[in-house]
């Protein structure tokens, strides 16, 4: 049986807040050029998480509804930016977030549409969308598979984590998304990357719900390699991890 999307991350909360990227400044500069992305803008972040995207939004300026199911993830975002102004913690799905009709001018949900239900979100994004409002989707994929240490990693991961293949199936997947946004959204991409030792490496690998978590088959040989993996990598006791930030965006609400 499939685990609730919504409690997948409650055990890794700590992992997610700690090793997880964020999104590269040229991101937030085009969703302040295509979205309206602006200080007051108020913005409704679905799926929240521990606040990743959210900081960013309130870097900008932006005031922040953050939209999260999952207790764990919803108290790392509130004890990371509680004290911030412009920012609003939310228990809430995307397909139901209690905010108010025609509440807010964008939409984003970052690393996270792949567990929305497609449909029910873009209804729920029609109806707190201001007129002509915005909706931005966008995802931190692993970079190229031609990079040895990625090549490695992918390999590493389709051996010891069983869902991997299916999930990242499931992510930027562009039918899913034209059901959101009613249409064929825009996309562009961005580079970004970590720079990461051997505890960054693991807690980055560990913060995702595909992999094995201790006391789970797999757990303890996924760990044996990473290590082996890292040491074959490093230089100076680092690797890089790079990735593609895919974005997508697009006006649900919008008519003709």
């Amino acid at each position: 049986m499939e685990i609730d999307p919504t409690q997948r991350f409650g055990t890794r909360a700590e992992h997610y807040r700690r090793f997880r990227p964020a999104y590269p400044a040229q991101f937030l500069q085009w969703l302040g050029e295509r979205c309206g992305l602006a200080p007051g803008r108020v913005v409704a972040d679905l799926g929240a998480g521990t606040g990743i995207l959210s900081a960013q939004l309130l870097d900008v300026g932006a005031r922040v509804w953050a939209v999260e199911p999952n207790p764990a993830m919803r108290a790392a975002a509130e004890g990371l930016l509680g004290a911030r102004e412009g920012f609003t913690s939310v228990e809430g799905t995307a397909e139901a977030t209690t905010l108010a009709p025609g509440s807010v001018s964008l939409v984003t949900a970052g690393q996270a549409f792949h567990w929305f239900d497609p449909l029910r979100a873009r209804a729920e994004a029609v109806r707190i969308l201001a007129p002509d409002g915005w909706a931005a989707l966008v995802w931190n994929e692993h970079g190229s598979a031609d990079i040895p240490f990625m090549a490695d990693y992918e390999a590493l991961l389709r051996c010891h984590a069983p869902e991997y293949a299916a999930i990242r199936a499931r992510r930027a997947y562009v039918p899913a998304m034209r059901t959101f946004f009613g249409g064929e959204p825009e996309r562009v991409v961005f580079p970004n990357q970590q720079v990461l030792d051997f505890e960054g490496l693991q807690g980055r690998t560990l913060s995702s719900s595909y992999v094995p978590e201790r006391g789970e088959p797999g757990h303890e040989a996924l760990l044996a390699e990473l290590r082996v993996l890292f040491a074959r990598h490093q230089c100076r006791g680092r690797v890089i991890f790079p990735y593609e930030t895919q974005a997508f965006c697009g006006q649900p609400g919008r008519r003709g």
